[in-house]
This record gives C-alpha cells, structure tokens and sequence, in this order.
C-alpha cells in the first residue's frame, strides 16, 4: 500500500503540473475514466475482503476439526484416567470384600483384627475410609470411621444389599472432602448378602494426579453439578436445565454464549483466568462412573492459524493488484504527459521500480514463509504417522521376527530343492512354512486374547492349551533371563472347569513371580507338572530362594520385592491368582520345597458333561 500512495502522488503531481503548464481543463472522458477506476479499485477491494473472509472461515474451520480430534482425545485420556484410578478402589472393594478376617465380626478380638486389616489397606491405597458393615447398616469394623457408624441409608449399600457393586458419590460432612463410594457385597455360605465392604475414595487426592495437565476438564453428575475437575474455581457449579453453560455456586451468572461452527460447539465465556474465554466445548457419557466428561480446549490457535492464512492470501492479492494498478496507471500518465514533464515521470518511475522492488521482495518473503509453514505442518503429521506405527509395531515385531526369518530360509530352502528336482524336500520345507505361518497366528491370537479385558463364561478348558498359551505369553522374557523351562506337556487334551483367558493370567503370574524370585541366581529353572491322578493339579516350581511367609503369600498387598526395585509391585498378583481359581471352584497353595526354592500347586475341578449341562 505504501507504493499505491506514492504511486497516487506521483499521478496527482504529473496532472496539476500538466494543468498549470498548458491549462488543460479536465474533460468529461477524464472524469468518466477517473469514477471507473474507482468502482474498479473498490470491486478489487471488495473482492479481496470476500476471499480473505472466505479463506479465513475455511481455515478456521480446519484447524477447529483438528482441534476437535486434539480435544477428543485429550478427553478421552481423562476419562480413561478417572475411570482407571476409580476403578482401582472399586477392585479393591470387591477383593477385600471376602477376605477371612471379615467372615466373622462376632467377637471384639476380631473386629480389632479386622479394623488393623481394614487400616492397612487405607494406609497403602490412600482411601479416606475403609469400612465392613452387617446387613442391618450398622458398622463393625472402619479404618478411619468418617463416614458413621450406621449406613442403612445409603444408597450404595442399599444396592449392596441386593448382591449388586453400589456406587455413589458426595461431600463427607465434617471434613468437606469430595468423595467416591464404592460398596461390594459379602455373601454367606448360603447365598445370602451378610453385609458390604465400602471403601471411600478421596477425589481430590486422585486430582492431584492430573490436575492443571490438561485443558479444562470437569465431570459432571446427573443433575448437572460440576464434581470432578482439573479446574478447582469450576468445582460445584451447575448447569441450568436445558442451558449448555454452567453457572457459579454463589454469586451472579458470569457472561456466556454459545454458539455452532459447522459440527463443532464454541463457547464464549469469562470464567477464570485458568478457563479460555473462546474454546471448542465437546463431551462424553461415562455411565461407569454415573458422569459426563465435558473438556473447553481454547481456539486461540485456530484463530491464529486461520487469520495468518488469510492475511497472508489478502497481502499476495493486494501486491498483485497494487502492481498490476500502478503499472496500468503508469502507462497512462505517461501517454497523456508531455515532454516537458518526462524528467519528473522519470523520477516518479525510478521510485516505483524501488517499491515494486520492494513488492516483490515482500511477495517472495510471504511466499517462503508460507512454503515453511506447509513443509512445517507436514512433517508434524509425519511425525504422528511414524509415532503411531512405531507403538503399533513395536509390541508384535519381537515375537514375530523369528518365525518370520525362518519362513525366508524355509522359503530360500524350498526354491534350491525346487530347482535340483528334489520336490519332496521342497514339499517338507513349504510344510514348514506353513507351522510357521500358524504359529505367528497363533502369537497374535494369543495376545489378543490375552490383552481382552472382558467377562467370559465358565466352560470346557484345555489346560494343555492352556498352559502352552501362557509359555508362549512368557517366552521372550525366559529367554531374556536366561531360565530353564522344564515343561513336557502330555500328548492328549486335559480339560478342567473354568475361564481361558483367566486361566492364562493365573500362570502368567506364577511364571513371572518365578522369575522374579530368581533374578541374580546363577541357576534358574522353572518346571510345570500336569498331574491327573487323583485330582487334576498343576503345578509350578523354582529354584529360587523359597517363600519367605507361606501363610501370608496370597494376602492382598503382601509381597516379598524389595521396595525401589524394578519388579516392585502392589503385592496383588498372587492374590488376584488365588480369587480367580477360587471362583472357579479350585484351589492354590504355595510352599518351599525341600531341595529349595518354592511350588506353587493349582487345584482345579474336571470337567464333565452333567457339570456343563
């Protein structure tokens, strides 16, 4: 625009000199000409600001579907997280729920016994409270006892009472923390419901964990109240009914407006200085939990993406018009102007090639600034290509390189028989391909299966298949710790009651824990029996160091690693084990054997047709 201004100079300076000079009056063709380059230059504007507002909306567009996937996924993740975290107090609930030191609560020695259990694992977990209660609600046993002595009238409990997990949240009186209910049932031996184990999560202790990591999210419950939030000035707000905003506990509503930008939802609001005043609204039902995760993820950047793009068309198609303009005007006002005036148009030419220099130098800078930009965003989305097919491949490609390698010399094998005419030889190698093949299926079958975090049915299960799956699960880290295995699985099915996948998990553990009893030994060897005879029992042994406390080896949190280690963990796995066979009917023991090292057996029911009928 500089050059446009000079340039006008320039031409007004040519016609009042050429007026002053001869006394030419300006002619009605003139005047005509000057109010069409007016109505030229102005459609030229026009037309420009139509383009840059439509580039701008376009791009801003874009970027909002990019922000929206940004938004999803960052929701996701918190939704994931709570859910998660909650989920360990719910595991917890149900875990603890029939542990034998809560069976019998008749006696003042046993709820003291039971009170230390109960204390230990709030201790451990961070729970606010953990507490066993009898059917009537009243209270027998609390690790902290801040939520009464007599929960008949809850409504987790009353859920308890029907043999269903009860769940419920609110505000602790006395000690305004918010907080999660978790009630599992304990049955007696008839079936009954005898009473429930509640364990209360503190909420704000599992903010603590993601708070201010993301952009503002917040849970609300189903009468629209704010309970959960990485945002503590948004805690207990409420949403009006049928309203998209949310309004403050006390105090006067804060401005709001929300508005739709193709499928996106964009609110406008001054909430904080922790909350974008303009931000992309999205949501998602968690009826785990009985919420809705709500996420505002400001749209700053799509503003400034697509005000960059615009303005950056705008100044392209303004030079181009500019040049164009004065390159137009130029020859005209030097066709009307006489010899007189040719040292001043000379001047006046000579400073607009340097603008239009200038222009250009301009054009080329934006140009390559565009250009860099592109090439920036490019290489992000590479990135995020590479990134992604690096977590996908990563997990499998171990597992599969070496069948996939023996497949190639299968393959290499097969062709040289082929081509020295020995097609039985050929045969036997593509025969071999063909285990390999299977077998690779069966890897990713395997871990597929494996990584199901589903319910499934009690049926008909192999144990030798069993038992293979679980090997093959546990293969990669044998050899990484260089351990013996010792298993001969016999030539024929052995089918016991249960669950697959469950089954799988149980010698997971078992082959694990033994491997990390061992680690530092100079002898490690892990040996699996499959005993039929009486009972079906299948065991597994080490020569590790032995158990330290057989009679405490499948309590909850008890574990014998030392703490700081890599292999340090919750003291759960064992007991996880130990609930899975029980519910299967079947039993496990731990011992030390007499030449060293420790023997786990795992008891387990036949299977038969009137059991499946």
């Amino acid at each position: 625009m500089d050059g446009f201004h000079i340039y006008k100079n320039c031409l007004g300076g040519l016609v009042k000199a050429r007026a002053a000079l001869y006394g030419w009056p300006m002619t009605d063709a003139e005047t005509q000409v000057r109010w069409q380059r007016r109505w030229i230059v102005l459609g030229f504007l026009l037309t420009t600001f139509g383009l840059s507002v439509g580039v701008w909306s376009y791009g801003y567009r874009q970027t909002l579907d990019q922000l929206a996937l940004r938004a999803e996924a960052d929701l996701a993740l918190a939704s994931d997280r709570l859910s998660t975290q909650l989920q360990v107090y719910q595991e917890l609930a149900v875990l603890i729920a029939e542990h034998p030191v809560l069976r019998d609560l008749s006696r003042a020695d046993q709820r003291e016994a039971a009170r230390d259990l109960l204390l230990d694992v709030a201790d451990k977990t961070g729970a606010l409270d953990v507490v066993f209660a009898d059917a009537s609600g009243r209270v027998l046993a609390a690790a902290q006892g801040v939520i009464g002595a007599d929960l008949a009238g809850a409504s987790y409990f009353r859920r308890a009472m029907h043999g269903a997990l009860g769940t419920a949240h609110g505000v602790l009186e006395g000690l305004d923390r918010r907080a999660y209910y978790y009630a599992a049932p304990a049955f007696a031996p008839d079936g009954t419901v005898r009473g429930a184990l509640v364990v209360v999560a503190d909420l704000e202790d599992i903010e603590q964990t993601w708070r201010g990591s993301l952009p503002a999210v917040f849970f609300t419950d189903a009468d629209g109240v704010v309970f959960i939030s990485n945002r503590a000035e948004l805690l207990f707000w409420r949403r009006a009914e049928g309203q998209p905003g949310l309004m403050p506990v006390d105090g006067p509503s804060l401005p709001f407006a929300a508005r739709q930008v193709g499928a996106h939802e964009i609110w406008q609001l001054d909430w904080g200085p922790y909350v974008p005043r303009r931000g992309l609204h999205m949501s998602i039902d968690l009826p785990v939990i009985g919420m809705t995760g709500e996420i505002i993820m400001t749209v700053s950047p799509a503003l400034r993406i697509a005000g960059l793009q615009a303005a950056t068309l705008a100044a392209i198609i303004l030079a181009f018009g500019a040049m164009l303009f004065l390159t137009t005007e130029r020859r005209r006002a030097l066709a009307q102007a006489n010899t007189v005036l040719e040292s001043r148009v000379a001047a006046r030419t000579r400073a607009l090639s340097a603008t239009n220099a200038q222009l250009r130098r301009e054009v080329a800078e934006r140009e390559e600034a565009e250009a860099a930009l592109k090439r920036a965003q490019a290489e992000l989305v590479q990135a995020g290509k590479l990134s992604a097919l690096g977590q996908m491949s990563a997990g499998i490609s171990h597992e599969l390189n070496q069948p996939l390698m023996a497949i190639r010399q299968f393959a290499d094998n097969g062709t040289a028989f082929l081509a020295r005419g020995k097609s039985d030889r050929a045969g036997e190698n593509l025969g071999r391909i063909s285990e390999m093949a299977a077998r690779m299926a069966r890897i990713i079958k395997n871990l597929r299966a494996f990584a199901r975090n589903e319910s499934e049915p009690m049926g008909k299960v192999d144990l030798v298949q069993v038992i293979a799956t679980a090997v093959e699960l546990t293969g990669s880290r044998l050899r990484n710790e260089q351990v013996v295995l010792d298993w001969q699985p016999p030539d024929h099915a052995v089918f016991a009651w249960g669950g697959d996948v469950r089954l799988v998990q149980v010698f997971v553990n078992l082959i694990n824990n033994a491997v990390d009893a061992m680690a530092g030994q100079a002898e490690r060897q892990i040996s699996i029996r499959l005993n039929t005879d009486p009972d079906l029992v299948v065991t597994v042994s080490d020569t590790g160091p032995g158990i330290a406390d057989p009679e405490k080896i499948f309590e909850p949190f008890y574990s014998t690693k030392t703490v700081g280690s890599s292999e340090e963990g919750m003291g759960l796995g064992l007991s996880i084990s130990y609930g899975l066979v029980q519910s299967f009917g079947g039993n496990i023991r731990g011992a030390n054997r007499t030449e060293g090292g420790a023997v786990f057996a795992v008891e387990l029911e036949r299977w038969t047709e009137e059991r499946a009928a």
